[in-house]
């Protein structure tokens, strides 16, 4: 019988008012039901917002320096318990092993990094052309703050929302993807056994149709945090127009990759598979389209399938797998109807581009890394997020038609570039708009200290990491004080 978890709320573990809960399905092997969770609706949602609401007065007057212990020792604990939590990330989610050591790793160094910005100056002190009066800012927490969570990275992301939400002194509900609830039920058991104060961390689980609304009108809830896709995004924000509640979205990408003819195409090829391929396609930053020049466009396309067919495709549990299933049902099939629709508009499928069948694939959502090739830039293939391991191949004739094709989506989150050129690299860095440049690097995997989000549908003006990633949870006091000739 599968294990039965439960939510965490004002410090205990709960179950839903109700009894209900939801399965944890292994997209690997769908006869698998990981584990089951508690199956919220509003009461739950209330309750723990109440929860962090009561706490907060506590625990934003707790010091900084105590703040960032329990983040420390929270990061201590993840990194001991990696082996365990991915291989339940993997077996919720369905990314290989390597993958999820990786992911629960750098979830870890969010902790370690906000934790030591508790012994860091918070603020400024600032010039006044008044004789004998001292101004400076402080930095207050904003409240209660509601994350929420997607399922690809579901421990990596609600580690980016928690850990500068609580060294700013705010208290937090979370919200994770109903298909990956265990991954952030671990980080919170963390975080609880690092000895956070009762209601200062919350997690209510169940679909978003049961709890979304409770989640985002609550009048305690003072910032929304959210990642996922833009669609969902931008209905959250219209949501919440009016309200003067400060929302925080990463959403979608179309991220590309250019390869100038200078480029080493095997190198090219390597990047454009391992961020294309990599976690079956399944994340924000993945590339999704490889713009090429002419000259090496044949070149760079027989590196690349060549690179794809190396691929092996499998269970993520086992360590000889390089790409394991996409999520769900409804992935698959998304990403299933984008081939055919390249088809349809004119792309050729030069590999991949079906469901894997046979006795190791027939239980779970397996599908071949696919690239098509001759895409047109106003393809919905070369438009649309896809979320999967399918790479659109596009051809430019120089430089500036690639920034040109980079820039012809709604979206603007990651961008790269394959050159030996100093010039064309700063060219390219100039004109793509986007948030993320990468030059002869994938255009996946940003560091816990480097400022990450979008430009136009990708995201909002936040920023996550770094120190840019305290600025949203965060409001700025400034302070004159006269502290001369007083009688």
């Amino acid at each position: 019988m599968a294990e039965q978890y439960r939510a965490l709320v004002g410090g205990e573990w709960v179950d839903a008012r109700t009894g209900e809960r939801f399965p944890d399905i292994n997209p690997a092997d769908t006869r698998e039901v990981v584990g089951t969770f508690p199956l919220m609706e509003e009461a739950d949602v209330h309750r723990a917002i109440d929860a962090a609401a009561e706490a907060f007065p506590a625990w934003k007057a707790l010091t900084p320096v105590a703040r960032g212990a329990i983040l420390l020792r929270a990061a201590a604990l993840i990194r001991e318990r990696v082996e365990t939590i991915a291989r339940d990330l993997t077996r919720e989610m369905g990314k290989t092993l390597r993958e999820a050591r990786g992911e629960v790793t750098r979830a870890s160094f969010f902790f370690e990094y906000y934790g030591a910005y508790g012994r860091l100056p918070i603020g400024d002190h600032l010039p006044d052309e008044r004789e004998g009066v001292f101004t400076f800012t402080m930095r207050e927490p904003l409240g209660v703050v509601v994350a929420i969570a997607p399922w690809n990275d579901p421990v990596l992301t609600p580690a980016r929302k928690l850990a500068p939400a609580l060294i700013a002194g705010n208290t937090v509900v979370l919200k994770p993807a109903t298909l990956t609830p265990l991954s952030a039920w671990h980080l919170l058991r963390a975080l609880h056994d690092a000895g956070m104060p009762r209601g200062v961390v919350n997690m209510v689980t169940g679909p978003a149709g049961a709890v979304g609304a409770a989640l985002t009108s609550h009048p305690a809830v003072r910032a929304i945090t959210f990642t996922g896709s833009t669609a969902v995004g931008l209905d959250l924000q219209a949501r919440v127009a009016g309200r003067n509640i400060r929302v925080q979205t990463e959403m979608g990408g179309k991220n590309a990759l250019v390869v100038l003819a200078d480029a080493d195409p095997r190198l090219a090829a390597e990047l454009a598979a391992s961020a294309g391929f990599g976690q079956s396609g399944q994340r924000c930053t993945a590339t999704s389209r490889v713009v090429v020049q002419a000259p090496i466009k044949e070149a760079f396309l027989e590196a690349f399938v060549d690179a794809a067919r190396r691929i092996t495709v499998g269970p993520g549990l086992e360590e000889t797998t390089a790409m394991g299933p996409v999520v769900d049902e409804s992935q698959l099939e998304r990403v299933l109807r984008a081939v055919e629709t390249g088809r349809r508009e004119g792309a050729e499928v030069v590999y991949g581009g079906e469901r894997l069948r046979g006795e190791r694939y027939d239980h779970g959502y397996f599908v071949a890394p696919t690239i098509l090739d001759r895409v047109d830039p106003q393809m919905q293939v070369a438009q649309e997020e896809i979320f999967g391991p399918v790479v659109a191949v596009l051809q430019a004739q120089d430089v500036e038609e690639a920034i040109r094709i980079v820039n012809s989506t709604r979206y603007g989150l990651s961008a790269g570039v394959v050159t030996r050129s100093l010039a064309a690299a700063h060219a390219f860095a100039r004109g793509v708009e986007v948030g993320c440049v990468a030059v002869n690097l994938p255009t996946v995997g940003w560091d816990v200290h480097v400022p990450f989000g979008g430009f136009k549908d990708s995201g909002s003006a936040f920023k996550e990491h770094g120190i840019e990633g305290l600025q949203f949870y965060t409001r700025v006091k400034s302070v004159a004080m006269r502290f001369g000739g007083l009688s």
